[in-house]
């Protein structure tokens, strides 16, 4: 952060008026108070009682809080190019991997998905998913359990990453379980992921892996490719202990496992009607619907400026993951269930220095209760200071006037 300042303040760019030059060193409790957020900045110290939120305006200052926005970096800027692309974000993305390792383990059952992380900007690794909402952006590979928390992440950085080129999902994959292998847990993942060759790897590894498949994927048995199917038939192939079967249901669904055999089993939709579906499928859309919800809440908080640099954007998406792990960490845990909106108010208000939050707010004076006076202050010439009136700029007029109620908490 010292350094980043120093390279600002020195800029040629930066004149006597720049907010750079009222720098100072960030505390921790300054820190704390900059991870909260609104849509947009400017909400944060708006005077309309729509907005206004009196302990974060209070706490700090429009300018210091671009200050630290613009000057806020998390490795060192070096003058050489490096290999590495994501290196002004790496530290962030190995604290969490590694805090998230040490403080929690899972479950048997694990999923591999992916999220975009919104950004329009020009990047070497920005990606286009046509299916997801948030279409251009940073993609990130998760290794999550069923309640839809993130174990393990990383970022898509292109064929040039550390990642990229042939088997490039393969690697990920691998990558992702790291310190899950050889220990009997079972993976379920979409097509993008699942090949034959990477299940016969992973059961090699005592680990099951189940999820649907595409049926031009290398190895995949000709006979599961080329049968045509009426609807509610099903085929299946079995090799090395791995099944590779197809479903007729409105449309073809081809799917992979290494633990369910291809068992038409009985269920109910949502109309109560029952209807028979394979048992991989089953199993595969139960466990990755409640990681898909878990996502969708995050969505939610997701920040969405469009002019900060994309390693804040990260930076700032990793802590929302930050969150919302906790909040299904405290509900696992604790005898009180709370629902992620009102556990990031929790959170909100332990952060924040204590006298803010503490500090009941006044409550606004009824009609009677209003008490309107001259102002007091006077300029130099000794005349009166005006103010705009408040119901005046309610009603779209511009009106100025030396009078002020004395019980309003702003005296407007």
């Amino acid at each position: 952060m010292r350094q980043m300042h120093m390279r600002l303040f020195l800029s040629e760019k930066t004149s006597e008026q720049s907010r750079i030059t009222f720098w100072k060193d960030l505390t921790e409790e300054e820190f704390l108070v900059f991870l909260h957020k609104h849509k947009r900045i400017q909400d944060y110290w708006k005077n309309d009682p729509l907005f206004h939120i009196s302990g974060i305006a209070q706490s700090m200052s429009r300018t210091r809080f671009l200050i630290i926005l613009r000057a806020l970096h998390f490795s060192r800027n070096i003058d050489s190019k490096p290999n590495d692309r994501l290196y002004k974000i790496r530290p962030v993305i190995n604290y969490f991997n590694e805090r998230m390792d040490k403080v929690y383990y899972p479950g048997r059952e694990l999923s591999l998905d992916e999220c975009m992380v919104h950004w329009r900007g020009r990047l070497t690794f920005r990606q286009y998913i046509k299916n997801k909402k948030n279409k251009y952006g940073i993609k990130l590979y998760m290794l999550t359990d069923p309640k839809g928390m993130v174990l393990k992440f990383m970022v898509c950085s292109g064929t040039l990453g550390d990642f990229g080129g042939k088997g490039h999902t393969e690697k990920v994959v691998m990558h992702l379980l790291e310190g899950k292998l050889n220990c009997g847990h079972h993976v379920f993942m979409d097509n993008y992921y699942n090949s034959y060759n990477l299940s016969s790897q992973l059961s090699k590894m005592k680990t099951h892996s189940t999820g649907t498949l595409k049926v031009d994927r290398k190895n995949s048995p000709a006979e599961v490719k080329s049968t045509k199917l009426k609807k509610g038939e099903t085929i299946a192939r079995y090799a090395n202990g791995v099944m590779i079967g197809k479903w007729k249901d409105a449309r073809d669904v081809t799917y992979i496992s290494t633990e369910y055999k291809n068992e038409l089993i009985e269920v109910k939709n949502r109309r109560k009607q029952v209807t028979f579906k394979p048992l991989p499928i089953v199993k595969y859309n139960k466990l990755m619907s409640k990681v898909d919800r878990q996502d969708q809440m995050v969505s939610y908080y997701n920040e969405e400026r469009n002019n900060m640099r994309w390693p804040l954007k990260l930076f700032m998406h990793v802590m929302e993951m930050c969150v919302s792990n906790s909040q299904i960490l405290y509900n696992k845990y604790s005898e009180y269930k709370l629902p992620l909106y009102d556990f990031r108010v929790s959170v909100i208000k332990s952060l924040l220095p204590p006298f803010i939050v503490n500090t009941p707010a006044r409550p606004t004076p009824s009609a009677s209760e209003h008490i309107v006076t001259v102002r007091e202050d006077v300029n130099k010439n000794k005349k009166i200071l005006r103010k705009k009136c408040r119901q005046c700029s309610l009603e779209g007029r511009c009106t100025d006037t030396i009078y002020e109620c004395i019980t309003c908490p702003d005296k407007a």
